[in-house]
């Protein structure tokens, strides 16, 4: 009997050191702090994913770029030193530019159009052009927030913008829209836009509303224009070196899940947008609604789809995307 004891307790190890071995542990790694949604909904789908998988997956998320910038860890996916990522696709169109037509200005109505393209059928070709070049997965898409003006004086149009020193990114599709109104986009580094608008170095800048929050910048700042010219959204991707291991049902598990994660951090940040515009407002600051399309006509004679390296056929597929 006893002899039989020892023989069960030895399996019974060997068992357990053989699930261990079989478990697969990845990194999951992006830039955004640890009480926003885009981290909180990826530590839940990382804890879904185990449970789905009977522990075969044990994902460790690594936020406020723990694992490197932005830049770094894209290439990590294709390094092998990162396994998933939550990413703008700005970063993933620098090896495959496609991506980065959702850039362009006002190309997307509002999050629900981003949102519905990240289900469309040109989205779905755009995401395989890009596995094909890289072996890299897009599984889902969250809705980062629309990206409004913020100035010291009101203006209703894109006429209004004319001489206005604006801070923006360097990078063209940032610079697209106040070009194209006669403004003065000028790069500063985010750290100092603060100071930059407190000092008079620049009259404007542009960021979503929770960003805005988040950074002081109405403190600075009397008026908010509702331009929402880029429509921001990040994608979920899951490394070549992992995605090509899975079996069709752990690749169907896996997508499911962080399309639940990211739907969920898509409503949590629209949520915040909508309760920001009344707070601005008790706060003291003019928000204004502003005539979209005199912009919008505005960046399509100035910067026309062809100009900036994109498709126009993807651009009037997306548009048109209800």
């Amino acid at each position: 009997m006893k002899q039989f004891l020892k023989v069960l307790i030895a399996a019974a190890a060997l068992g357990a050191s053989a699930a261990a071995l079989a478990q697969t542990k990845l990194k999951w790694a992006h830039v955004y702090e640890t009480s926003e949604p885009y981290h909180t909904q990826s530590v839940w789908a990382a804890e879904e994913i185990k449970k789905r998988s009977n522990g075969k997956f044990d994902i460790q998320v690594f936020p406020a770029s723990s694992l490197g910038k932005e830049t770094d860890i894209n290439q990590g996916m294709l390094l092998g030193t990162v396994d998933m990522i939550i990413s703008g696709p700005s970063f993933a169109a620098r090896s495959y530019p496609r991506l980065g037509i959702a850039y362009y200005p006002f190309i997307f109505r509002d999050g629900d159009h981003l949102l519905a393209y990240s289900k469309s059928e040109v989205f779905k070709e755009i995401a395989e052009g890009f596995r094909g070049k890289t072996g890299i997965q897009i599984t889902a898409y969250t809705y980062y927030g629309a990206r409004h003006t913020t100035s010291q004086k009101e203006f209703k149009d894109c006429a209004g913008m004319k001489g206005l020193k604006i801070r923006v990114p360097d990078v063209p599709a940032y610079r697209a829209t106040p070009e194209a109104c006669g403004a003065n986009p000028t790069p500063i580094a985010f750290a100092e836009v603060y100071l930059a608008l407190q000092n008079g170095t620049v009259d404007a800048q542009e960021n979503p509303l929770t960003t805005i929050e988040a950074k002081k910048f109405y403190e600075v700042q009397k008026h908010i224009m509702l331009t929402g010219h880029i429509v921001d959204g990040l994608t979920t991707q899951v490394a070549p070196h992992v995605w090509n291991t899975l079996s069709d049902a752990e690749k169907k598990m896996f997508t499911e899940v962080t399309q639940e994660a990211a739907a969920r951090a898509s409503a949590q940040i629209k949520k915040r947008e909508a309760e920001l515009v009344d707070e601005f407002r008790k706060k003291g600051l003019g928000v204004h609604e502003v005539n979209r399309q005199s912009f919008v006509d505005a960046v399509l004679k100035a910067k026309p789809v062809e100009s900036m390296g994109f498709d126009k056929k993807d651009y009037d597929r997306i548009v048109s995307i209800k």
